[in-house]
């Protein structure tokens, strides 16, 4: 991989991390992770082997329909609390969602 090309991936992960952990609002929040996700496309597929593509593109299918969950959990609680605020979780649809959707993201057991 072109060193310009590593250089900007890798920044993309530090900057979509610390978006990710510094964010107080739902959409900061995913905009970190999607910008982790986009930058990680690359990394994966980069030994241009059939294999590596397809790879990426589940890694890519599956992040895109956390990410959804994730979107439809933050508008839930919104609709029940009035809040977009990352630590005004209160509702449980949006809490079993919310669990669901970084679950998958995080690649955890029953989603690995």
């Amino acid at each position: 991989m072109n060193p310009q090309a590593m250089l900007i991936s890798i920044s993309s992960l530090l900057l979509g991390t610390t978006i990710t952990i510094s964010s107080n609002h739902w959409m900061m929040a995913w905009t970190g992770l999607e910008i982790n996700t986009l930058a990680i496309l690359p990394l994966i597929s980069k030994p241009h082997h059939p294999r590596a593509i397809e790879a990426a593109t589940k890694y890519f299918l599956v992040q895109a329909a956390a990410s959804t969950l994730l979107l439809f959990s933050s508008t839930t609680n919104a609709l029940f609390t009035g809040q977009w605020d990352v630590t005004q979780l209160t509702h449980p649809t949006s809490c079993l969602l919310l669990t669901t959707a970084i679950s998958i993201k995080l690649g955890l057991v029953p989603f690995h």
